[in-house]
C-alpha cells in the first residue's frame, strides 16, 4: 500500500518539475499537465465510488449481513475492510482516475482536430450579363 502511494506520487509529480516557461519547445507538456490535473481532480470522486462499490460487493458476498452494509447504512459495529480490500479499493480509484484523464485527452484531441480542419471554400458563381 505504501509502495503504491510512492509510485503514484512520482508518476504524477514528474510534470510539475518538468514544466518550464517556454512550453512551445515541448507541445506535449501542456497536454500532460492537463491529464495530471484531471487525474488528481477526479481521484476523490473515484475513491468515494470505489469504496462504495467494494462495500456493496462485500455486503452481497456476505449474504446481506448488516455488519457489511455499505457506507450510508454502515452500523457502528461494522467489520472494517481487510488490507487486501483496501488495496483493491485504492487500485480501482487510481485506475479510474487515469481512465478519466485518458478519455479526456482523446475527447480534447478530437475537439482540437475539428477546430483545426479548414472549412471548404464556397464558390459562388453569378450569371454573367450580356
Amino acid at each position: 500500500m505504501k509502495n503504491c502511494f510512492i509510485i503514484v506520487f512520482f508518476i504524477f509529480s514528474i510534470p510539475l518539475f518538468a514544466q518550464t516557461e517556454t512550453e512551445t519547445d515541448k507541445p506535449w507538456l501542456p497536454q500532460l499537465r492537463r491529464a495530471e490535473i484531471i487525474a488528481f481532480g477526479s481521484f476523490p470522486f473515484t475513491l468515494f465510488t470505489s469504496i462504495f462499490l467494494i462495500d456493496t460487493v462485500r455486503f452481497f458476498d456476505n449474504g446481506f449481513d448488516t455488519r457489511y452494509a455499505p457506507w450510508p447504512f454502515k452500523a457502528a459495529s461494522a467489520f472494517p475492510m481487510t488490507e487486501n480490500e483496501k488495496n483493491i479499493t485504492l487500485t480501482v480509484a487510481i485506475v479510474g482516475s487515469v481512465v478519466i484523464a485518458v478519455v479526456d485527452y482523446f475527447l480534447f484531441r478530437t475537439k482540437q482536430r475539428r477546430q483545426i480542419q479548414p472549412e471548404t471554400p464556397r464558390i459562388i458563381r453569378t450569371p454573367q450579363q450580356q
